[in-house]
């Protein structure tokens, strides 16, 4: 079963129509895609396995309305469980509420965001 190490993942944002670089990705990689369905640009990405201790993923500047972008998890977390509690902060403050997503399945099915 495929495990993270830390709460506090650290991912690349990789927009969809970035273009692929050499030796980018390999096959190991565990990543995720996030769908911004919202009214406000999403400003951070919080993941708790536990829903107490919330770790924060940088996503640069963000994903803006409407968009959707590729998150690239961390080598470090790989000894972390799949099931985590994951939820975004919007640039007009508010949050949405934690969604208990498996990381390990589907894993080119989107994460909306309302």
């Amino acid at each position: 079963m495929f495990k993270k190490n830390h709460v506090f993942a650290s991912i690349a944002l990789l927009a969809l129509s970035t273009v692929a670089l050499p030796n980018a990705a390999s096959a190991e990689q565990w990543y995720f895609y996030v769908r911004n369905n919202s009214s406000a640009a999403i400003k951070q990405l919080l993941v708790s396995e536990n829903g107490s201790s919330w770790g924060y993923f940088d996503i640069g500047s963000g994903v803006g309305v409407g968009a959707q972008a590729k998150m690239i998890w961390d080598s470090s977390t790989n000894n972390q469980g799949c099931s985590q509690l994951i939820k975004a902060v919007f640039s007009d403050g508010s949050e949405s509420q934690p969604s208990r997503i498996d990381f390990c399945k589907n894993l080119d099915d989107p994460i909306v965001f309302q």
